[in-house]
This record gives structure tokens, C-alpha cells and sequence, in this order.
């Protein structure tokens, strides 16, 4: 595995990009029942961001701080930004460099989580012990941290148990039944049904405690919603 420093210009994001072979894995748990029920899934190969995008890789992109920033540092995530800035950002980031990012959709995200086809079935992404691969309400100094500091799982993938939620791209649906699972092995499954007008938030981040930073946890909220503890990292076909 080689290990790369966080993207801070939009010439470095491409060195953090990892490669994610796809295949199959079983999908969700039995905690909660937004969570079940635990299902075979199909992925096709994709790429995912190594880190979460930086402030300073917004601001290389937009030009300025999101406005309702709460944690400045240029190596802390990007927080305080809508599933709605996350396509503008994608959208700029795109047009500069011909390249088609776009958010993970949920599958990707928990497939490349949970450490993809070198998985050993941690709990968190990584590990079943939080304090090694996450930031979250016990150890965070209820503060985001500088991407990169903790140990990254199985694909050499940081900060996806912890630090900040992460957006999907899917619309939320609050069991898998009602989004675009069903018991049989779905390939490539997104659930695009926006009557739930609610997107999919994966991760769990710096104010929550261990439970919600679960590779199979599942949260959500309104798009157009700002918080100090969401942000989002790219994904790729």
C-alpha cells in the first residue's frame, strides 16, 4: 500500500484516489432495522478518495471557506456544506478537470468502508477498536481533526469511521426494503426515489459516539441542511 498526503490542490487529487475492485459482500447488519436486512450486493470496480475532501481542496476548487465553516484548518475536512454544495463542488471540480467525480453511491461507500474484497469484518473501518482509525465524541475534543492522523482500513482508506459524516449519493429510504433492495444480489444498487426528499449521511463523525461510527450505520438528512459535522469525500468510475 502506498500511502499518499492528503489532497490539498485539485493537481494532488488524483494521487489520493484508490482503486476499489469490485465484487460482492453482505450488506447491513442486524442492530437497528434500518440496517436490515443483511442482503448480497454486486459492485462493479470504482475509485474512492483516500481522505475526505480537505477545506483546503474546497477552497482550491470554490475560491473560498463555505460560510457556515465552524473548524478552520486547511488539513481538517471540509464541513458545514449541503448535499446541494457537494454538487456544486463536484460540478466546478469536474469542468477543471475533465474528469468525472461524482459522491459514492451508499453500496460503494460501505463496500470500500468495510475494507472491499481485503475485508477481515471489522466493526469499525479498520478495526473493532474506534480509538485506532477514528475521531468521534470520546476523543475528538469535540472538534474536527486533521484528516490522515488515525490508522487507515484494509484498502488504505482514512477517517471513514468518525471526523465528519460523509454524503452519498443516494435518497434515503428508512429500511432497505423501501429503497432499491430486495433479497436477491443487486448490482450496483442506488436508491434514486426522491420522495423522501432525505439523503443518505454514512460514517458517523466527531460529536456521536462509537455505535453511530458503525460501517453499517445508516443516517440521513435534508439536502439542502448545513452542519459542523458533515462533509464528503469523491468517489469515481
Amino acid at each position: 500500500m502506498t500511502l499518499t498526503t492528503p489532497a490539498t490542490t485539485i493537481e494532488t487529487l488524483e494521487e489520493n484516489m484508490v482503486f476499489v475492485e469490485g465484487g460482492s459482500f453482505m450488506m447491513g447488519s442486524e442492530n437497528y432495522a434500518s440496517e436490515k436486512p443483511i442482503h448480497e450486493v454486486q459492485l462493479s470496480n470504482f475509485y474512492m478518495a483516500r481522505y475526505p475532501v480537505t477545506q483546503a481542496l474546497w477552497k482550491a476548487v470554490m475560491g473560498s471557506d463555505p460560510k457556515e465553516l465552524s473548524f478552520p484548518h486547511p488539513m481538517r475536512p471540509v464541513e458545514g456544506v449541503s448535499w446541494d454544495d457537494s454538487q456544486k463542488f463536484i460540478t466546478k471540480l469536474n469542468a477543471m478537470t475533465g474528469k468525472t467525480y461524482r459522491l459514492p453511491t451508499e453500496a460503494e461507500w460501505e463496500y470500500a468502508a468495510r475494507g472491499g474484497k481485503y475485508s477481515k469484518g471489522f466493526t469499525y473501518a479498520g478495526s473493532n477498536n474506534l480509538l485506532e482509525v477514528g475521531w468521534y465524541n470520546d476523543n475528538s475534543q469535540r472538534i474536527t481533526q486533521p484528516v490522515g492522523l488515525k490508522r487507515p482500513n484494509e484498502l488504505g482508506l482514512f477517517d471513514m469511521s468518525g471526523n465528519v459524516w460523509e454524503w452519498c449519493r443516494d435518497w434515503y429510504g428508512e429500511t432497505y426494503y423501501q429503497t432499491c433492495f430486495d433479497q436477491g444480489t443487486v448490482l450496483n444498487p442506488e436508491n434514486t426515489n426522491s420522495e423522501s426528499s432525505r439523503r443518505v449521511l454514512r460514517g458517523g463523525s466527531w460529536d456521536y459516539n462509537s455505535d453511530l461510527c458503525r460501517v453499517a450505520l445508516r443516517d440521513w438528512i435534508n439536502p439542502v441542511s448545513r452542519y459542523d459535522f458533515n462533509g464528503f469525500r469523491v468517489a469515481r468510475d
